[in-house]
């Protein structure tokens, strides 16, 4: 399974992730986040990154200008879009972008099937408060383009195998504090995502 760390705050995180074999890495501009940085902050990170990593820019109710903006000042090149919106929002992004799915109930995993979507558990806030989904869900379901989050942790991510997901999706389950990742838990999320 691909991997990808969310919830980047320094460069120092985020170069420890991508020597961990991450293949993406999740930055945060949802101000009433932990891990929100601004578009500068993020930038400063990203310029100093090698290339051939998906630069992932999480987003929360804004407007796609938004989207267009912040993705371009930063640099970030997947656009992941934490809640619902109309058609004609996407017709407007002008970055490759990715929907999330938050799933309240079992079905709301079907949606979206011939695109690749990141699936997380439904709660009150948005995104990164560790809960999981029910992976009976999932039981008999084509999961070949559908990224899982939330809940995960480098012990769990090795029962998820038998599923095929495309990739996982984890932040505060390998942190020692909002933001600031625990190298060891990185690395063994990694390697055990990834066996």
């Amino acid at each position: 399974m691909r991997t990808k760390i969310c919830g980047i705050t320094s460069y120092e995180d985020a170069m420890l992730a991508i020597d961990a074999g991450a293949n993406a890495l999740g930055f945060v501009f949802y101000e009433k986040s932990p891990r929100y940085l601004t578009p500068k902050k993020a930038k400063a990170i990203i310029e100093k990154l090698p290339p051939f990593v998906e630069k992932v820019a999480l987003f929360v109710n804004v407007e796609a200008t938004e989207v267009n903006r912040i993705s371009k000042e930063s640099g970030a090149t997947l656009a992941q879009i934490h809640f619902e919106a109309p058609q004609t929002f996407y017709n407007e992004l002008k970055v490759p972008f990715i929907r999330v799915i938050r799933a309240k109930e079992a079905k709301d995993i079907l949606a979206y099937p011939n695109e690749y979507r990141l699936v997380d558990a439904y709660c009150e806030a948005y995104g990164g408060a560790g809960k999981r989904i029910n992976i009976e869900w999932f039981e008999g379901v084509d999961c070949s383009k559908i990224i899982l989050a939330g809940g995960l942790t480098p012990q769990n991510v090795t029962s998820l195998k038998e599923y095929g997901f495309y990739g996982v999706d984890v932040s505060s389950g390998v942190e020692i504090t909002y933001g600031k990742k625990d190298p060891n838990k990185v690395k063994e999320f990694i390697s055990n995502a990834s066996k």
